[in-house]
């Protein structure tokens, strides 16, 4: 059973909770929709008519086009669903790991490889 007690804050993190998931539903939608070859070439061929048909909230579009992890996290993205998002762009987890530390891919990668010895 769900405590109604709210979890203290996590520093530097957006939880994913039900509250974002119900703001997030549009964008969600829309990466999912990336599992299809043909949805992502439409995707590339015209960002912003895909955007409007899924509905998408200006600081959602705006996050897609600036391609920003941390911004589509705060707009009720799911990380799951944005890898699909990110695929299309030929970014994998340690570009977006990257991203979210403030770190270039390389700074990233080698404090990946200090942590695993």
């Amino acid at each position: 059973m769900a405590s109604s007690t709210p979890l203290p804050p996590i520093p530097g993190t957006t939880p994913f909770d039900g509250e974002q998931a119900k703001k997030g539903y549009a964008l969600n939608k829309m990466c999912f929709s990336f599992n299809s070859a043909d949805n992502r070439a439409a995707f590339l061929k015209d960002e912003e008519a895909y955007m409007r048909q899924y509905g998408l909230t200006e600081p959602q579009a705006a996050a897609i086009r600036a391609k920003n992890v941390l911004q589509l996290i705060a707009a009720g993205g799911n990380a799951y669903y944005l890898a699909k998002f990110a695929g299309i762009f030929g970014l994998d987890m340690q570009d977006i790991g990257a991203q979210q530390t403030g770190m270039t891919k390389e700074q990233f990668k080698a404090k990946l490889v200090a942590a695993g010895q």
